[in-house]
């Protein structure tokens, strides 16, 4: 292939790239558009023939890692480590990739948690926005690329730049944007959260340190209390800020054996469901006021379903996901605790069409009804295995199409109805 022909797909591929509008079947940043783990398409599969669903397309190439996969206007994304680098990639039809970018950076080496050396790779999923791909690497390098060609358009070192030390087990969050506002928590000596101006990378604010270590979620945006804030964890506390200014607003406390949260906050009108694991168990807390300050309160703390790091689901008033110590798959009324069922098993889950799609640490992908009433499996099936390393990362569906990543592949099935 000459030089011009090579140059003449590649603008092809870019053009078409631009062309295609985002939908509302997108998934563009970990967890989905809001961030509830709860895909909005319907007319899937209810029950998966006995081989499982078909297999689309496998992606290689990926490196270690447990980032998982978001879409955005017929892109796939997703990261991985490879070569001492790490890398965001961009999968067009087919699972063919379009881009590859390198993050310029360290990457985390185990050197924090020498026990954990054998699950290096990436942590967090990329957060598609617009034009734009941002992503945070597993050494806390925050970098925005250009979702068409992946070229970079800035990055900032959060240790560097907010003297933070690298966490225990590396940086983990997908980084949040509402509007024009990037939200990543640097947990450093010269400020605990940082909001940047997405298109530049610019500080807007900074807030002041915040006391203990780094957790590993994600921030949840919320309005509860009449106040639009990002939800998060520090390493014995969950707290809400105020997205306008940095201030914390209020913490509850959360502590466990190990000083380590990896589950998000789930919303619930006017309560926060907060679960983590290393026997801490789940609680739910209620919003409230005193004067213009917010408030929150414990309604309840039960030991069940302390989720390690697969993530729960909340839906018609019920929690879905595993446990770490209190081990199993667990259901839960959401308002006072009360187990519904519980069935063995562990790992993480997402929701779509009425369905919880459980990906297991050892590869099995599991369909379950979300009912309260039993633990209904109606599908089964072993992904193949991708690499060395647990099935960490979290599932997605998207236009009728489940992702699954495991260490170096990217697998798409079509569990489309007909």
């Amino acid at each position: 292939m000459s030089i011009k022909t090579k140059i003449f797909h590649a603008a092809i591929i870019i053009t078409s790239m631009a062309a295609i509008t985002v939908s509302a079947n997108d998934w563009p940043n970990w967890h989905g558009p809001d961030r509830a783990n709860k895909s909005k398409e319907a007319g899937l599969l209810k029950q998966w023939p006995k081989e499982g669903p078909k297999l689309l397309w496998t992606a290689s190439g990926l490196g270690e890692g447990y980032s998982g996969a978001v879409t955005s206007g017929g892109v796939v994304y997703s990261a991985g480590m490879k070569n001492k680098k790490n890398y965001v990639y961009a999968f067009g039809t087919g699972g063919k990739l379009l881009w590859e970018t390198a993050i310029s950076g360290p990457v985390w080496d185990g050197s924090t948690a020498s026990w954990a050396r054998q699950y290096t790779g990436s942590r967090a999923t990329p957060t598609v926005s617009g034009e734009m791909v941002y992503h945070l690497t597993d050494a806390g390098m925050l970098a925005a690329l250009d979702a068409k060609n992946g070229a970079q358009k800035w990055s900032v070192s959060l240790r560097e730049a907010y003297g933070a030390e690298m966490p225990m087990y590396g940086y983990s969050e997908s980084p949040l944007v509402a509007g024009n506002r990037l939200y990543a928590a640097a947990y450093g000596k010269k400020a605990g959260v940082v909001c940047l101006d997405k298109n530049t990378g610019k500080a807007i604010w900074e807030s002041a340190p915040l006391d203990g270590n780094a957790g590993y979620v994600s921030f949840v945006m919320s309005e509860a209390g009449g106040m639009k804030q990002i939800i998060g964890f520090a390493s014995e506390y969950v707290y809400g800020m105020d997205s306008e200014t940095g201030k914390v607003l209020w913490t509850g406390a959360v502590k466990n054996s190990h000083g380590l949260h990896c589950t998000d906050v789930t919303l619930h009108p006017g309560h926060v469901f907060v679960s983590s694991g290393y026997g801490f168990g789940s609680q739910l807390l209620k919003f409230g006021q005193s004067g213009k300050d917010i408030t929150v309160s414990q309604v309840y703390k039960t030991d069940l379903m302390d989720n390690h790091h697969g993530g729960v689901i909340l839906h018609n008033g019920h929690i879905y996901g595993s446990g770490h110590k209190s081990d199993g798959w667990f259901c839960l009324d959401v308002m006072t605790g009360k187990q519904k069922w519980k069935a063995a098993g562990k790992g993480a889950v997402t929701f779509a069409d009425g369905m919880l799609y459980i990906y297991e640490e050892k590869g099995q992908m599991r369909l379950v009804k979300a009912e309260p009433g039993a633990f209904a499996e109606t599908g089964s099936f072993q992904v193949p295995d991708g690499g060395k390393g647990p099935f960490w990362a979290h599932p997605a569906v998207s236009h009728g199409v489940l992702y699954l990543r495991h260490a170096d592949k990217l697998y798409a099935y079509d569990v489309k109805a007909r």
